[in-house]
């Protein structure tokens, strides 16, 4: 749990549907990819985001390959029909796992946070 940021005015003058929001996420979630990688606390490490910040974690995880063996792969999003976006870096070939809305609705955590 992260610190909220919340929108000016809210809840009473902020503009309809806009929510607090918690900030530093990426960065927490870059530095644990990192850390367990050179820990070893993963044989692979597979990164769901198509944040373009994450790109330098992914790097650096993907860098470890060589000398420690963890390796890096990411997942995405899947659906039909529509143009599907996943994270890459240059001169690596990662493997995507493709998720589906059946294997979202496998996984997803329906707890309601805000009570």
């Amino acid at each position: 749990m992260r610190t909220l940021r919340y929108p000016r005015g809210w809840p009473a003058t902020s503009r309809i549907g806009e929510r607090p929001q918690e900030k530093g996420i990426d960065v927490a979630l870059a530095i644990d990819y990192v850390v367990m990688a050179v820990r070893r606390e993963f044989e692979v490490g597979i990164l769901m985001s198509t944040d373009t910040d994450m790109k330098p974690a992914l790097e650096a995880v993907a860098q470890l390959t060589a000398t420690q063996g963890t390796r890096a792969e990411v997942a995405a999003w899947s659906a039909t029909g529509r143009h599907n976006r996943r994270l890459s870096i240059r001169a690596r070939s990662l493997y995507c796992h493709w998720v589906g809305r059946d294997v979202y609705d496998q996984v997803a955590d329906t707890t309601d946070y805000s009570v």
